[in-house]
Order: structure tokens, then C-alpha cells, then sequence
């Protein structure tokens, strides 16, 4: 699944999609793995499996597989 990020933002949710991607508002900031860790909490909870980021560890868009 491919996303693009928006980190800082009060709460993470999904506030779209665009050309098959999905635009996620994240809560955690882009420093320190924060906004990266809070992205595998809420897909992880959301669909009930484990999230690896495959690409995209410190750009906006990222690739993820579910485990």
C-alpha cells in the first residue's frame, strides 16, 4: 500500500486518496522516527496486522506491507 504523509498534524487519520495513494494526516513529528512509528500504530490497529515501511523511511511517501 502506498501512502503519503503529512506529519505534525493534531490526530492521524486518513484524509484522502489521489492517484491511488492514500494522504494520511500524522500526530508524531518526522523527527526521531516519531511520525513513522505512529503510522505502523494506526494501520497495525486499523486492520488488525502487523506494518512493515518497505520505502520511504525518511521521505513523505512511503510503501507498506502488511504482515
Amino acid at each position: 500500500m502506498e501512502i503519503k504523509v503529512n506529519p505534525g498534524k493534531r490526530e492521524t487519520k486518513i484524509i484522502g486518496e489521489k492517484d491511488g495513494i492514500l494522504i494520511v494526516d500524522v500526530r508524531g513529528e518526522a523527527e526521531n522516527n516519531e511520525a513513522n512509528n505512529e503510522i505502523m500504530r494506526f494501520f497495525s490497529k486499523k486492520y488488525g496486522k502487523n506494518v512493515k515501511i518497505m520505502k520511504g523511511l525518511k521521505n513523505r511517501k512511503k510503501v507498506l506491507k502488511f504482515i
